[in-house]
């Protein structure tokens, strides 16, 4: 199956140009609006003016999109939660029934890489969660890693996850992950986690580099690119953890799990620290988007 691509993003595919992927789970389910409609906006202008192509990606009427139209961004932020958020494991049934979902890290993974787009920014990926290795509470994002050939440029996994299993887990499926211009896993609000990352690169040519090295190789999947938030917009990390545990704690009250676990901690967080964490969710998207356009540029080059 095709992926249908917006003139323009079709046109810079066939030029070889540099293109950026970005998710639509991000609009739809991860910020409120309008502030979810003018972060879209901000971050692919942020890619245009380094000279690359946005591509957001989602599912249409059952059709596999990338590049879409401000009216269409609008419409996904406005709606939010009553659209479907479509992991890999939905695609088929999403398509077949001709309905409309946002798209998370790992499906916007799978169709940016069916598209030939091989960069992708996001805020944090997914990982293992807190009790994982009793639970099996693994997003898909981790196995989708070992199958899709797409570097994401990310501020390390959500903070709500166990970051110390999310690591052992992407070097079990041979996931590079590269700290950029940081020795540190960032930890999503905050920039150091107190984990190490097993390499670094401080130019958006060496992970360029890098993700051609991997594949000419022949060794599929993605490579994640550990990008700290902006140091001013952090949260430390020992202010936002009690935040983020309590967060946690309410969940498990409400038998909140799965797919609607981010979008609430979120909007917990956000309520609780005044806006301050969305704030710095924004800042770090903006910042992501930014430095996987550089890459981009390095890439097609």
């Amino acid at each position: 199956m095709k992926v249908k691509l917006s003139p323009a993003l079709k046109s810079a595919l066939a030029k070889g140009k540099p293109v950026v992927a970005l998710e639509s789970t991000i609009i739809a389910h991860g910020m409120p609006f309008p502030q979810n409609f003018e972060m879209a906006q901000k971050v692919e202008a942020i890619i245009r003016e380094q000279g690359a192509t946005p591509a957001t990606i989602a599912i249409v009427d059952g059709k596999l999109r990338a590049g879409l139209s401000d009216s269409e961004l609008e419409h996904f932020a406005k709606t939010g939660p009553s659209i479907m958020k479509v992991s890999v494991r939905d695609l088929p049934y999403v398509v077949a029934k001709g309905l409309t979902g946002a798209t998370t890290v790992a499906s916007t993974m799978r169709i940016a890489d069916m598209a030939g787009i091989a960069v992708f920014a996001t805020g944090g990926i997914g990982g293992v969660h807190r009790g994982g290795d009793r639970s099996f509470d693994i997003s898909a994002d981790i196995t989708e890693f070992a199958q899709s050939n797409v570097a994401v440029v990310t501020a390390g996994a959500k903070a709500i996850l166990d970051l110390g299993l999310t690591l052992e887990a992407l070097e079990t499926e041979g996931v590079p992950v590269v700290g950029f211009g940081t020795d540190e896993f960032p930890a999503f609000y905050s920039r150091l986690s107190g984990f190490k990352v097993p390499m670094r690169c401080d130019s958006a040519e060496e992970v360029a580099s890098l993700m051609k090295a991997k594949w000419a190789m022949k060794l599929c999947g993605g490579v994640v690119v550990a990008n700290p938030i902006p140091l001013e917009a952090e949260i430390l990390a020992s202010e936002i953890a009690p935040t983020i545990e309590k967060a946690i704690a309410e969940a498990a009250r409400q038998s909140i799990a799965g797919k609607n676990l981010t979008p609430f901690l979120l909007k917990h967080l956000a309520d609780v620290t005044g806006g301050r964490s969305l704030a710095a969710n924004i800042a770090l998207v903006e910042n992501n988007a930014r430095l996987a356009a550089q890459i981009a540029k390095a890439y097609s080059q």
